[in-house]
C-alpha cells in the first residue's frame, strides 16, 4: 500500500433540502412536458368523439407524454449549452423511468377516478399531483446517489 486511506462512499440519505428542491424542479419540467402529450391527447379524442377504445386512447396519451417530455427535456438542454444530440441522449437516457412512471400513475388515476380518457376540471389537478409525487422520490435518489438529473 502507498499510503493512502481508501475512502468509503458518501452515506445516502433522504433528508437534503437542496437535492429535494432540485429533483422537484426536474420533476416540474418532466411533467409539463408529460403532461402537454399525455392531457392534449385526451382532449383530442374527447372534443372530437373519435370512437377509440380508452385503452387505446390511454396507450397513445401515454406515448405522446414521452415523446412530448423528450422534446421539452431535449430543448431545455440545448438552451443550457449542450449539442443537439447529447441532449436528446440526456433526455431519453436519464429520464425515462420517470416519465414512464409518471405517465402510467397519471392515465391510471383517470381511469380510477373517470373510467379513462375523461378530463374534467376536477380530474386534472389530481392527475398532475399523482404524476409529480409518483416519479419525485426517483428522481431524488438518482440525483442524490448518482449526481445525475435530466437539466
Amino acid at each position: 500500500m502507498n499510503g493512502a486511506v481508501a475512502e468509503s462512499p458518501p452515506t445516502f440519505h433522504w433528508r437534503c433540502r437542496h437535492t429535494w428542491r432540485r429533483s422537484a424542479r426536474n420533476t416540474a419540467w418532466c411533467l409539463l412536458g408529460c403532461a402537454i402529450g399525455d392531457l392534449g391527447t385526451i382532449a383530442f379524442f374527447q372534443f372530437t368523439g373519435i370512437p377509440w377504445p380508452i385503452l387505446a386512447i390511454m396507450a397513445l396519451a401515454i406515448v405522446n407524454g414521452l415523446l412530448t417530455s423528450i422534446a421539452l427535456e431535449t430543448v431545455i438542454l440545448l438552451r443550457g449549452g449542450m449539442s443537439l444530440a447529447e441532449s436528446f441522449r440526456t433526455a431519453v437516457g436519464m429520464s425515462m423511468i420517470s416519465m414512464i412512471g409518471m405517465e402510467v400513475a397519471m392515465n391510471a388515476t383517470d381511469v380510477a377516478l373517470t373510467g379513462g380518457a375523461i378530463l374534467t376540471w376536477w380530474v386534472i389537478p389530481i392527475m398532475l399531483a399523482v404524476g409529480f409525487v409518483t416519479p419525485w422520490p426517483y428522481n431524488y435518489w438518482r440525483l442524490k446517489k448518482w449526481g445525475m438529473a435530466c437539466h
